[in-house]
C-alpha cells in the first residue's frame, strides 16, 4: 500500500511537470526596447514576477523595426510557444494574420482590441491618469504654462494628451498646455535627443512642467527638465526615480499586471479571450506616488487628485476619451 501511495504521487509529481513544461511563454516587445523604462519594461517586469514564482522561463523578442513584429509572433507560434504576448498596438494587423495561422495558441495584444476566439486584448484608460496628472501639473505650475510630448503621433499617444489637458483646465481654466508629437513611425519611441530638444523648446516658451508619453524617448524629457531645474511627468511604469525631486509623478499603467495575468492563467488553465478595458477604478491605471516625489507633492495636491480619482471612479467626471471622436474638447 506503502509502495502503491509512493508511485502514485510520483505520477502525480511528473504530471504537474508535465504541464508546467507545456507552457512555453514568450513576449514580443514594442520597438522602443525591451529596457525603455517605461511601457516595455513595464511588460518585461510582468514576466520577470512570473518566472521568479514559478520558475517557468520565457523568450522574448525586441524588435528594432515596424516589419519584424509579425515574424516574430509567427516564430514563436509555430515552434510551440504558448502564450505569445504582442506587446504594442504596432502589431495588432500582424497578430490578426497569425492569430489566424495558429488557433490553438493563445496570445495576448497590448493597447489594442482584437475579436478573435484565441486573443485576449488588455486595454488601458489612460486619459483617467493623464487626467490626474493634469491636475497635479496645474496646480505644481508657476507660470501657468505646462507642456506634453508625445512618441509616435498616432489616437493612443493623443488620449493620453487630451486627458491631461482636461485634467489641467479643470484645475486652471486659463493655463496653457504645449503639445509635441516625436515622430509618425516607430523610431519615435526610442529618440531620447529629439524628447530633449522638444522639452527645451517648450520650457523656452514657459513651460514648467512637461508630460512625456513616449516610451525612451521620454528619457530625454525627464533628462532635460532635470537639467533646467524643472518638473516632468514620467509615464507606463513609475519613473520618479529616475531623477528625484524633479518627476513630479509618473502616469502607470499596469502592463506588468496584464502579462503576469496572461502568463499565470494559461499556466493555470484560466486562460480567456475577450478585451479588458482597465481604468482608475480596475487599478489598471494610477499616479505614482513615492518617497522620490514626496517633498512636490503638496496637501493641497493629493487632496485634489484623491477627490478627481474619487469622482472619476463614481462617474461624476467622466474623462473625455479621445479614440471615441478623435477629438479633445477646449471647455
Amino acid at each position: 500500500m506503502k509502495k502503491s501511495l509512493l508511485t502514485l504521487f510520483a505520477l502525480a509529481a511528473m504530471s504537474a511537470t508535465a504541464l508546467a513544461a507545456d507552457i512555453k511563454p514568450a513576449i514580443v516587445y514594442g520597438t522602443g526596447g525591451k529596457f525603455d523604462k517605461s511601457f516595455n519594461e513595464a511588460a518585461y517586469n510582468g514576466a520577470e514576477k512570473f518566472k521568479k514564482e514559478t520558475g517557468i522561463a520565457y523568450r522574448d523578442f525586441e524588435p528594432t523595426g515596424d516589419t519584424q513584429g509579425e515574424q516574430a509572433l509567427r516564430n514563436f507560434a509555430s515552434k510551440g510557444f504558448n502564450p505569445v504576448i504582442a506587446v504594442s498596438f504596432a502589431w495588432t494587423s500582424a497578430l490578426q494574420k497569425v492569430a489566424a495561422e495558429y488557433p490553438k495558441t493563445e496570445f495576448v495584444l497590448i493597447d489594442d482590441s482584437l475579436d478573435l476566439p484565441n486573443v485576449r486584448s488588455v486595454k488601458f484608460k489612460e486619459n483617467e491618469g493623464s487626467y490626474l496628472a493634469g491636475v497635479m501639473a496645474a496646480i505644481a505650475s508657476k507660470s501657468g504654462k505646462i507642456g506634453f510630448v508625445g512618441g509616435m503621433d498616432i489616437p493612443l499617444i493623443r488620449k493620453f494628451e487630451c486627458g491631461y489637458e482636461l485634467g489641467a483646465r479643470a484645475t486652471n481654466a486659463k493655463i496653457e498646455v504645449f503639445q509635441n508629437m516625436t515622430g509618425t513611425t516607430g523610431a519615435a519611441w526610442n529618440d531620447p535627443v529629439r524628447g530633449g530638444e522638444l522639452t527645451k523648446n517648450q520650457i523656452d516658451q514657459g513651460a514648467d512642467v512637461v508630460y512625456a508619453a513616449a516610451g525612451a524617448t521620454g528619457l530625454g524629457v525627464l533628462q532635460t527638465a532635470a537639467d533646467n531645474k524643472k518638473l516632468s511627468i514620467g509615464v507606463d511604469s513609475n519613473q520618479n526615480y529616475l531623477h528625484p525631486g524633479s518627476v513630479l509623478t509618473s502616469v502607470v499603467k499596469r502592463v506588468d499586471l496584464a502579462v503576469y495575468n496572461a502568463f499565470s492563467d494559461a499556466k493555470n488553465g484560466k486562460f480567456t479571450p475577450g478585451t479588458q478595458e482597465l481604468g482608475l477604478k480596475e487599478d489598471g491605471v494610477a499616479v505614482a506616488m513615492d518617497d522620490n516625489n514626496k517633498s512636490l507633492v503638496t496637501p493641497e495636491m493629493q487632496a485634489a487628485v484623491d477627490k478627481a480619482r474619487t469622482d472619476i471612479v463614481a462617474g461624476t467626471i467622466k474623462v473625455h476619451d479621445y479614440l471615441t471622436d478623435n477629438a479633445c474638447p477646449k471647455n
